[in-house]
């Protein structure tokens, strides 16, 4: 018949585990908390630092952008008045070739007399 060398090496291990004391478990999970806790406490304020200091240089990087967009909307207006100089000098100088030329052909008109 069967004798003891029939027997599995795992038969009546789950019986001879003791019964899981809940008091225990309560006390090892706090154990386990109070251990990790203030760690995960400090990283959770250093996260919220870091967050608030993102706030601030994206806002500070928002305001900086806006500057180098008035610049650049200052220096087109500055180009814009520098063009109509240049074009200004253009006018004032063919009026005052019309006028010489002007004058010119009312010379010869009257020397024609």
């Amino acid at each position: 018949g069967p004798g003891p060398s029939d027997a599995s090496p795992d038969e009546g291990v789950v019986e001879d585990l003791p019964l899981i004391n809940e008091k225990a478990v309560e006390q090892l999970t706090e154990g386990l908390i109070s251990h990790y806790l203030p760690d995960l406490q400090r990283s959770k304020s250093a996260l919220h630092e870091l967050t608030q200091n993102q706030v601030v240089l994206l806002e500070t990087l928002e305001q900086e952008i806006s500057k180098f967009r008035e610049c650049n909307s200052i220096l087109d207006i500055d180009a814009l008045f520098s063009e109509a100089k240049h074009y200004h000098n253009k006018l004032v100088n063919i009026r005052n070739e019309m006028m010489m030329l002007h004058e010119k052909t009312s010379k010869l008109k009257v020397s024609r007399i």
